[in-house]
């Protein structure tokens, strides 16, 4: 076949293996990410079925679906609910990076990276899925549970936290010394705080801008704007990624709502892609022998997590099982974590991925069996004996 005809088989075929994957992991309950990272390392570099000629494709495809990823979250919040947010909830977010970061930072090192990936490493372990999350407190009916305010705090301000660690990172995996990373990062947080000021005055103006009757003008507008902002951080040396989400956190609530639904089957197909080419870029016999050290990080980064969530509930004054439940929800892995070792693969740094692939199927499998099974598993505990 010549090569649009094989470039078209392979991504039918891609496409077709995507939607078999997604139901299964909807059947079984459980995130379709680690479903397709597995499918994506048997069809990538060193895997049993290489696509090479939609490898060119996927690996363009993948820069979009990060944007939309970022974008889509930052839609997700207004200015006035961060500040909200970050006034209540600031010392669970601080315990949080404390926890977690660490043990990333720490593997890092253990493993012989250098300390630009051992940070990319903390990066991984500090972040929970929101996506991830968001589904299994939907599916178990959590959503108006007493600690769920507490968990979603929590993903607000990693969330938000990403808009500073990932120009940070970038500017650490370039190599362009302590000062280059204190200035970028004193960008992004003058970048984010005048977003925010600026969305709380004008974002009504940039709505009326984007909107339309019409569904496809909205999306090629607010599509064509994500892209030229992402392009600009990306050549300031920041991230492409904390563009788009400054985009989405600029627009206004009612414009926010009706963009996140005209995205929403976009943002999931770049986004699978994402996935896919991440696994692409990853050797799979490069991952067997860090499965023991995954797994190790796994177990401390489970426990970190469930005491973020314990601290977080504690706080809002919720009684034990609902601590328990808040921990073992916020342990899930997920879509950022790979976006944040993405950005160390392609500065380079390719030891970071194996590792982090591992890390993150195994927790994005064992974060929702364990949240479902924690709550009978609290309710078990015998009481304690009256003094």
């Amino acid at each position: 076949m010549d090569h649009v005809a094989t470039l078209l088989v392979e991504l039918g075929l891609l496409f077709l293996g995507l939607s078999l994957l997604g139901m299964l992991a909807r059947r079984l309950g459980l995130s379709p990410i680690p479903f397709v990272l597995v499918a994506a390392l048997a069809v990538g570099n060193g895997g049993l079925i290489p696509l090479d000629t939609a490898e060119p494709f996927l690996t363009s495809a993948a820069e979009i679906g990060v944007v939309l990823l970022l974008l889509t979250l930052g839609l997700e919040f207004s200015a006035t609910e961060l500040f909200s947010s970050f006034r209540r909830h600031a010392p669970s977010g601080l315990v949080d990076l404390v926890l977690n970061a660490p043990p990333g930072f720490v593997a890092g090192l253990l493993l012989g990276l250098p300390w630009q990936g051992a940070l990319a490493l903390a990066g991984v372990t500090w972040i929970s899925s929101s996506g991830i999350v968001a589904r299994l407190l939907g599916d178990l009916g959590r959503l108006a549970n007493r600690e769920t305010p507490a968990v979603l705090a929590v993903l607000v301000l990693e969330d938000l936290a990403m808009a500073l660690f990932l120009p940070l990172l970038v500017v650490a995996l370039a190599g362009d010394g302590p000062t280059a990373a204190v200035a970028g990062v004193a960008l992004a947080v003058g970048a984010v705080t005048l977003v925010l000021v600026a969305a709380q005055r004008h974002g009504h103006r940039l709505g009326r801008l984007l909107s339309h009757d019409d569904d496809e003008q909205v999306m090629l507008r607010l599509v064509g704007l994500t892209l030229l902002v992402a392009g600009a951080a990306q050549a300031m040396g920041a991230s492409a990624a904390v563009g788009a989400f400054l985009v989405g956190l600029a627009l206004p609530a009612s414009f926010a709502e009706r963009a996140r639904a005209i995205l929403g089957p976009l943002r999931d197909l770049f986004a699978a892609l994402f996935f896919v080419a991440f696994g692409f870029a990853t050797d799979p016999g490069a991952i067997l022998p860090l499965l023991p050290a995954a797994l190790a990080l796994a177990a401390v980064s489970t426990v970190t997590k469930i005491g973020t969530g314990w601290f977080a509930a504690k706080r809002d004054g919720i009684a034990v099982p609902g601590r328990l439940r808040a921990g073992t929800a916020l342990v899930a892995r997920g879509e950022f974590s790979i976006v944040i070792a993405g950005l160390a693969v392609t500065a380079g740094l390719a030891d970071v991925g194996p590792i982090a692939t591992a890390y993150v199927l195994i927790l994005a499998v064992a974060g929702p069996v364990l949240t479902r099974f924690a709550e009978p598993a609290a309710l078990r505990r015998p009481a304690p004996l009256a003094a």
